[in-house]
């Protein structure tokens, strides 16, 4: 069988990204992290105090969607896919915990979901492509040929993330991550536009008690099992 697309879409912090890169990785596929590129936006907002104290204009945010220009650059080092904005290599800040307070909100815009999602069916069009995000399967690669959806207990999701947090050097409690995956969870599950679902044709990973191993062997026999 020739490459595919495969589309991959769950909950916060229940390992989509780590999942995509491993599999990408090992079938030589191109890996696009979609959420990246709303949370490059959301950092444009911040940078540019089009988000200021919590509180934003749509009208401002879709007027500088006009100025903003994503791309993914291969990591030399790592052959992953990283966020630039602006021809900058933003990866690491769209990570922080401000950028995750805004992201849902930001994303939840019916005019930056539309430019996004644009250029993501562009990706998209090429096969070798793994994608993952939150509407992947339900709304940019409809005809994906394997559709994954994720999830795990929230509790072991709040877990990996404070920990993830961590281990980069950042500095925030374990209520507050539960705080912003309980809201992130029920706005983008709640969103007018193209809300978080599972794709009927999905098939589900539940990673709750797997480790990184386990999924990957779960993932890859899906993909053999449609040769």
């Amino acid at each position: 069988m020739g490459k595919i697309t495969i589309a991959i879409d769950g909950y916060s912090s229940c390992g989509k990204s780590t999942i995509a890169k491993g599999l990408a990785k090992k079938l030589g596929y191109i890996y696009i992290d979609s959420g990246a590129m709303y949370r490059a936006v959301t950092l444009y907002c911040m940078q540019n105090k089009i988000i200021k104290e919590g509180k934003f204009s749509e009208g401002e945010v879709l007027k500088a969607m006009n100025n903003i220009h994503l791309a993914f650059n291969v990591n030399s080092l790592t052959h992953v896919s990283e966020m630039c904005l602006n021809g900058i290599n933003v990866e690491k800040e769209i990570r922080e915990m401000d950028v995750s307070e805004y992201v849902s909100p930001i994303s939840a815009i019916k005019g930056v979901r539309e430019k996004i999602v644009a250029l993501q069916k562009k990706f998209g069009k090429d096969k070798g492509i793994v994608m993952d995000g939150r509407d992947i399967g339900t709304n940019v690669l409809l005809d994906a040929e394997l559709k994954i959806f994720m999830t795990a207990d929230p509790a072991v999701r709040a877990q990996r993330r404070w920990k993830e947090l961590k281990e980069k050097g950042m500095s925030v409690s374990l209520d507050d991550v539960k705080r912003n995956l309980e809201l992130r969870d029920h706005e983008d599950t709640h969103r007018e536009h193209n809300p978080l679902r599972k794709a009927e044709d999905a098939v589900v990973l539940d990673n709750t008690h797997l480790d990184l191993d386990e999924q990957l062997i779960f993932a890859e026999k899906l993909v053999n099992s449609l040769e």
